[in-house]
């Protein structure tokens, strides 16, 4: 059997695959909002100007949003054209074939993994600092951390990462529209928390900030090189996490009702009005203190506690825990949504594709990849591992970027709604700009990545090849 044999394209785009469809375009918009606007401006950006890039981490956000804008142009087509649950797994292997559309899966299980289940450690230290505010107590230290992390020792387990990993596992099993509206609640409030951090930031600006805007490259004790033109791609590179997610929006396809109109418009107007936010927030925030202070686990808030908006900077901390809340409700439904297109295949057990007769959501997956991430997020220490999200991520878009150019040559007669523009320098630039910041990530990054290829391959070859529906038809 031949690894790059293909599914066949049918004309199957908005036909019945078991999963209800009822989302529109405003809904995938918010979904990817959800997925896009959380950690990354609540937090990487602050850290990722103190260490990296200082203010010119505004170019930072402009050149991972390049990018991005790539690739999801080139997602756009594909979702257009190609269709079908599973996002750039399912575009892979329509494109490209059974190994490199299992290899994208696997790298989309990852990016979505260790992103609910890190975001969830955020989560939960801006809910025990809530209840510490709003209520005057707090947890005890020991149910706020992993019990394998050695800087917390005597630690069981961080109970409210857990607890809202499964909370949402339960929401997500009640139905896909019900989460959106869920999510669209959630998105209006971190939005309107970014919208005062801007109304109150705008007039406390000291130009005096950004200078020197791209700060002279230094040298740390370990030999890594920070600051200059170098520290703009790390930074960039660090960053990217805050664009996870946008992805997550094609693997709702199959509860889509008009997917090939509303699929590219809830991709580009979610990635582009982030972009934008993100490089307005990175702006203000080191104008109105130096981004040398900024290395913090609250930098927003940080900043606007500096200037004695304290108040503003309680109602940014209730928009942030909204604002993670969603990046793991949306990275979730993602995850799901690859299990059950992978499972679908035949390239994992069947009770991954298992859906609830009444909700018609893939219960299988949302249990059983719920289970793992409570786990994680519970009673993992993830560090660096987050890292890992980004280069898997990163590959996915590369792969992405490469099959639109494959399909553009193999498949010239197949409708495409949606067209990728300046054909065909974007996919390219996509390729090469993704690439680039997959080296400017750190060796520890790619020595987990590769760990976590060749697991992910053990198991195709000695599961998913001889179990894949391909396989089993002739040839």
């Amino acid at each position: 059997m031949s690894l790059f044999r293909t599914k066949k394209i049918a004309n199957h785009i908005e036909a019945d695959t078991g999963l209800k469809r009822s989302l529109n375009a405003f809904d995938l918009t918010m979904l990817g909002i959800g997925a896009i606007i959380g950690a990354g401006i609540f937090v990487l950006t602050g850290v990722a100007a103190a260490t990296h890039a200082g203010p010119a981490i505004v170019l930072s956000y402009v050149l991972a949003g390049t990018a991005c804008a790539c690739a999801a142009l080139s997602y756009a087509e594909l979702a257009a054209s190609v269709g079908g649950a599973g996002s750039a797994y399912g575009y892979g292997y329509a494109g490209l074939g059974e190994l490199p559309a299992w290899i994208i899966g696997w790298m989309l299980v990852l990016e979505y993994t260790v992103s609910v289940a890190a975001v969830s450690s955020g989560w939960s230290g801006y809910f025990n600092s809530a209840l510490a505010d709003l209520l005057g107590a707090s947890l005890p230290d020991y149910l706020l951390h992993a019990p394998f992390d050695p800087a917390h020792p005597g630690s069981i387990m961080n109970l409210p990462a857990a607890t809202i990993i499964a909370l949402l596992g339960v929401l997500l099993a009640t139905g896909a529209k019900s989460s959106a509206r869920f999510n669209a609640v959630m998105v209006a409030i971190k939005l309107t928390a970014i919208a005062i951090f801007i109304g109150v930031a705008m007039f406390h600006v000291n130009p005096a900030n950004w200078h020197p805007f791209i700060p002279p490259e230094t040298v740390g004790p370990d030999g890594t090189r920070e600051f200059g033109l170098g520290g703009i791609a790390t930074g960039a590179a660090t960053i990217f996490f805050a664009y996870l997610g946008f992805d997550a929006v094609s693997t709702a396809a199959e509860e889509t009702k008009k997917p090939q109109r509303d699929l590219p418009i809830g991709i580009l107007a979610s990635l582009s009005l982030c972009t934008i936010l993100y490089i307005i927030v990175s702006g203000l925030l080191t104008g109105i203190v130096s981004y040398k202070e900024l290395n913090v686990a609250h930098p927003v808030a940080y900043a606007l506690e500096q200037v004695g908006a304290h108040t503003a900077a309680g109602l940014i901390s209730v928009g942030a825990i909204a604002g993670l809340t969603t990046v793991m409700l949306v990275m979730f439904f993602g995850q799901s949504r690859v299990l059950f297109a992978i499972a679908r295949d035949g390239l994992l057990p069947k009770f991954f594709a298992t859906i609830h007769p009444k909700t018609k959501t893939p219960f299988g997956s949302i249990v059983l990849s719920g289970a793992v991430m409570v786990v994680l997020g519970g009673l993992v220490p993830l560090g660096k591992l987050v890292e890992v999200a980004n280069i898997g991520t990163l590959g996915a878009f590369v792969i992405v970027c490469i099959g639109v150019m494959v399909l553009r040559r193999t498949r010239p007669e197949l409708n495409r709604p949606f067209r990728a523009p300046l054909y065909p320098l974007v996919p390219v630039v996509g390729v090469l700009a993704c690439g680039y910041l997959m080296v400017n990530l750190e060796a520890f990054t790619w020595k987990a990545f590769v760990v976590w290829l060749v697991v992910g391959l053990a198991i195709f070859f000695g599961y998913s090849r001889s179990h894949s529906e391909l396989a089993r038809q002739p040839a």
